[in-house]
């Protein structure tokens, strides 16, 4: 039971960077991008938290690959 409350603990604190991260990039409010992915989800029966988790490698890919460096030297 601990387990269980440790990985619902990790999804709540990381999860939510996706919808935040994709209602930065289109310009609207975060709360509307969850409801979308809840509300789409009961459409097409889970397939879109497949599409929320592969968003959400694709942007840790890109925060690995895209690194802000401070200066030349940094390389």
């Amino acid at each position: 039971m601990d387990f269980i409350n440790a990985v619902r603990h990790y999804f709540e604190r990381h999860g939510f960077t996706v919808s935040s991260r994709l209602a930065d990039r289109l310009g609207m409010r975060a709360l509307n991008v969850r409801l979308f992915f809840i509300y789409i989800s009961f459409v097409t029966v889970g397939l879109s938290f497949a599409l929320y988790l592969i968003i959400a490698f694709v942007l840790r890919l890109k925060d690995l690959v895209y690194t802000k460096r401070s200066s030349v030297f940094d390389l």
